[in-house]
């Protein structure tokens, strides 16, 4: 039987944490699904793994809250189970950054979808005739796997570097339209809110990351594999596991 793997985070705020952390451990367990959720002040981020069936019927159980009721998943099929365990935990935020003031549950940074990304590396431009750049927001061993062609690769080892990586390079994004890209989308939204505020003029986030990306465009302009933190290791452009993540190629 095929393993459903899902993806998906949300910014939105929540409350009274350890009560939600139990209601959502106890609904995966029921359902034998395996996997991570985080969940903090600032929303949720989950990759869980399990047959369809069950994965469907708990999205079903945490879209009957409201604030979750639009939750965008990203979908990919294993063999096997990729998770050993399931673990849910409360933490300070759903992806770190050290950055408190950045809030994206308060408003999101513009957004392009996959095929618009791959309209403007079509044409080396966005629809202004402005330059287009592709910037890795995540750990420089995950773009090692498979990154965008001439992306921008400041070989941050952990995402709460990304803010002072910034600071140091920011003259050479000034000119050009940046578009901020990560494994699912939840990196490169928080570093593009950070990128805005710190003053660059054009900065986008790919909606939905790598992931939505390989769906709706397969792997134009990418090369390699994408990094996944489970025991399938990379995805190729196909959403299914790449044999040997240390030498993927698209």
């Amino acid at each position: 039987m095929q393993t459903l793997n899902i993806a998906a985070y949300k910014f939105v705020s929540l409350d009274e944490l350890a009560e939600r952390q139990e209601a959502v451990r106890q609904e995966l367990a029921q359902h034998g699904i395996k996997g991570t959720v985080l969940l903090a002040e600032e929303g949720i981020n989950l990759f869980l793994a399990g047959p369809a069936d069950r994965i469907h019927a708990f999205l079903s159980w945490l879209r009957r809250d409201t604030r979750f009721a639009d939750l965008e998943v990203k979908e990919s099929w294993s063999s096997a189970q990729p998770f050993r365990k399931l673990r849910v935990l409360v933490k300070r935020e759903i992806i770190r950054m050290d950055h408190p003031a950045i809030q994206p549950a308060a408003g999101r940074a513009p957004a392009v979808d996959a095929a618009t990304l791959k309209r403007w590396l079509d044409a080396g431009h966005d629809d202004t005739g402005q330059p287009v750049v592709t910037l890795d927001t995540r750990n420089a061993f995950e773009a090692d796997v498979g990154t965008f062609k001439n992306a921008i690769d400041w070989r941050i080892s952990k995402f709460t570097e990304f803010p002072q990586a910034l600071l140091a390079h920011q003259e050479e994004l000034q000119g050009k339209t940046v578009v901020s890209f990560c494994t699912g989308g939840i990196r490169c939204e928080k570093a593009a809110i950070f990128m805005r505020e710190a003053g660059v003029a054009n900065v986008y986030q790919l909606d939905g990351g790598i992931l939505k990306y390989f769906e709706e465009t397969g792997h134009a302009h990418y090369e390699g594999a994408c990094f996944v933190f489970d025991e399938r290791r990379a995805l190729d452009p196909a959403l299914k596991p790449q044999v040997d993540a240390g030498t993927a190629n698209a």
